[in-house]
């Protein structure tokens, strides 16, 4: 498994235990604040739980052109490259 898998499935996990979204409707072309119902509240949120989860500091800047599943798994990502 490579790191965007994990991270995705570690994303998915907190969409669905956090934001009560439905594991299907997690996909990686899935828009956060279209298809998956969340708002500018509910992005902090998940800014501070994936904090939580991969240790590392992650400036609300750096999700500011975050859209959909696979932007934040690539947001994250790169944080994790950078840190490395």
């Amino acid at each position: 498994m490579n790191n965007g898998d994990k991270i995705f499935a570690m994303l998915s996990e907190i969409l669905q235990e956090y934001f009560e979204i439905d594991a299907e409707d997690i996909t990686r072309t899935a828009n956060l604040y279209e298809d998956l119902d969340l708002d500018s509240i509910d992005a902090v949120d998940l800014v501070v739980k994936l904090r939580e989860q991969t240790g590392k500091k992650i400036e609300p800047n750096d999700f500011k052109q975050v859209r959909t599943v696979q932007d934040v798994i690539d947001a994250v990502e790169k944080l994790m490259i950078a840190d490395a």
